[in-house]
């Protein structure tokens, strides 16, 4: 019988890290999902508005 407390401690340590676990990975995976490719974001698109030539 004193052996139940530490193991059912370890168990809630076990299932803790389990549920962080499970967290990061749906984080991780939203991330993912919501993530704009580095070609989209550094992509110069030229400003021709300032350069009119006025007649």
């Amino acid at each position: 019988m004193g052996d139940t407390g530490p193991v059912e401690g370890g168990r809630g340590e076990q299932i803790q890290q389990a549920e962080r676990e499970a967290a990061r990975q749906r984080i991780l995976a939203q991330a993912e999902a919501e993530r704009i490719p580095a070609e989209e974001t550094t992509r110069a698109v030229p400003d021709r508005r300032w350069r009119r030539e006025r007649p």
